[in-house]
């Protein structure tokens, strides 16, 4: 019979011992070599970094508000242009709307009784 009790609990144990060891090492030290040097840069909480760029489809309401100083009228405009881009999108949807209940006039009502 092979003994693996002990064998696996101190490979366990050393495995452990070896996540600890890289753990305090980099807590204590910090020794990352993969961190980005903009990450060091002290915190300004009132100036965005010019690093930190939005992903693309955020841009336009990024730089809205970015252009306008003051925080109120730059989330009015950015919900302005939320609500014309929903209006743009139901634009379509709302003319076949209102064309499909003006245009139901007799000629539809006559159609189906001539087949019949």
């Amino acid at each position: 019979k092979i003994p693996f009790y002990p064998n696996l609990l101190s490979l366990d144990i050393k495995g452990f011992n070896n996540v600890l060891v890289l753990f305090l090492a980099q807590s204590l030290f910090g020794i990352l070599p993969l961190s980005h040097p903009d990450n060091a840069i002290t915190v300004d909480r009132y100036a965005t970094p010019l690093h930190i760029v939005p992903e693309w489809y955020f841009l336009p309401f990024y730089a809205m508000l970015k252009t306008i100083p003051n925080k109120t009228a730059g989330l009015l405009v950015m919900l302005a242009s939320l609500q014309i881009l929903f209006l743009l999108a139901e634009q379509r949807n709302l003319t076949t709307i209102i064309q499909f209940k003006f245009s139901f006039g007799a000629r539809e009502y006559s159609v189906p009784t001539i087949w019949f």
